[in-house]
């Protein structure tokens, strides 16, 4: 008579065929569906199924030949030019001390400088492999650049073109959670000496973390981080006005609230700590369907100029040469990148902000001649993306859709 298994081997088998069982089932189950684009997100139900998407980028350039260059319009007195191609990607740029223009990317991993030889300009690519470096500044011989994660310093690199020096960190970890949306950054250095950059909002619509939706900056020396401004969507574009001093910025509005709404703005900052409404409030009176319950828009501080739905402002400069006529003078441009949800296509364009008496501002299309059909998919050739007041007093425009930068000068009538 064989012997009784023990208990101990029993529960044992009886695990084995819980484990197999749970394994079993498990391989049968459906896997989880993807997380969607953070584009998609807070889409309505009736919206799932719209046709409007995020247009990509010629991810290798488009030489000007090959471009309408020719349908670009600026004021009378003034000429746009193509000042170079064949810089894939060109986002923000930064003017070095010998005339280097240094231009980073987004989409790609890669930072350039153009070095103007007696009117040919080349195009080196000095650092590679970078993770969405965006944003760049140079200052006193260094070039900063912001990636998604850190900011790092090059010290020397104007001298250093085809052999770069190696990066010093300056801060890292600005992207702990790897968020999904606009985690790319614009970086410029403040008139205190502090790098100013923003973490945008991880998603469309969504509760930030406290570093999050906001516009933040770094000492240089120390990496000590502050909190300047709150409740800033996303932006990718910010100044100091030259004789106040005060910050000003561009800002993204939330999609999927229709054609109309809300607009992407303008703000000034006048002090440290103040929000500026996301995800409450949009364009300073409009609150929004979930988060805006029991809240009001008089808690935040509103923009000074409404630009328009879904524009998408990127870089913007107060001008400060002395190439264009007297009235330019402190005025900003601003490059709009162009709406992709909206059903009839606007921006596409470098637009110049002015101010009256009481400074007050108001905006005129300056750049224009990317936007071909307003209905189309896509509706452009061209993508204003960063504008920079060169040493002449001339206006440089990047376009990252096609690798190409503009320069607009001023002859007279």
């Amino acid at each position: 008579m064989s012997p009784a298994p023990s208990r101990s081997l029993i529960s044992l088998a009886s695990a084995l065929v819980c484990v197999f069982s749970a394994a079993a089932a498990q391989a049968q189950a459906p896997a989880a569906p993807a997380a969607p684009p953070s584009w998609q997100q807070g889409r309505s139900a009736e919206q799932e199924k719209s046709p409007l998407h995020p247009f990509a980028i010629e991810v290798t350039g488009k030489a000007a030949n090959l471009l309408p260059v020719d349908k670009l319009k600026v004021p009378d007195g003034f000429k746009v030019e193509v000042w170079v191609d064949g810089v894939p990607g060109a986002r923000s740029m930064a003017l070095g001390n010998k005339g280097t223009v240094f231009v980073g990317t987004r989409q790609l991993k890669d930072v350039y400088a153009i070095v103007d030889r007696g009117g040919k300009r080349e195009v080196k690519t000095i650092l590679k492999d970078l993770d969405s470096p965006n944003g760049v500044v140079f200052s006193r011989g260094t070039l900063y650049v912001a990636e998604r994660h850190r900011i790092t310093r090059y010290d020397g690199i104007e001298s250093r073109l085809d052999s770069p020096p190696d990066a010093k960190v300056v801060v890292d970890g600005l992207d702990p959670q790897k968020q999904p949306g606009h985690f790319w950054k614009f970086l410029a250095l403040g008139p205190d000496g502090k790098l100013y950059y923003n973490v945008g909002a991880p998603g469309n619509i969504v509760m930030p973390a406290y570093f999050q939706a906001a516009i933040s900056r770094v000492d240089p020396k120390t990496g000590i981080i502050e909190n300047y401004a709150q409740g800033v969507r996303n932006s990718v574009g910010f100044d100091w006005h030259p004789q106040t001093k005060q910050l000003w910025f561009i800002n993204h509005g939330r999609d999927w609230l229709g054609d109309e709404s809300p607009n992407d703005t303008l703000h000034v900052a006048t002090r440290k700590g103040q929000h500026f409404g996301y995800p409450y409030c949009h364009q300073g009176d409009t609150l929004d369907p979930e988060f805006g319950k029991n809240r009001s828009c008089a808690e935040f501080t509103p923009p000074a100029l409404k630009l328009g739905a879904h524009i998408a402002p990127i870089g913007m400069r107060f001008y400060t040469g002395k190439m264009f006529p007297a009235e330019y003078q402190n005025n900003i441009f601003i490059a709009f990148r162009g709406s992709w949800n909206r059903t009839i296509k606007q921006g596409y364009n470098v637009t110049r902000v002015s101010f009256d008496a009481d400074g007050k501002p108001k905006m005129e299309p300056f750049l224009t001649g990317f936007l071909v059909d307003e209905k189309a998919d896509p509706p452009m050739w061209g993508r204003p993306n960063d504008v920079m007041v060169m040493r002449d007093g001339s206006l440089l425009v990047s376009d990252d859709q096609n690798g190409i930068i503009y320069r607009v000068s001023y002859a007279g009538k």
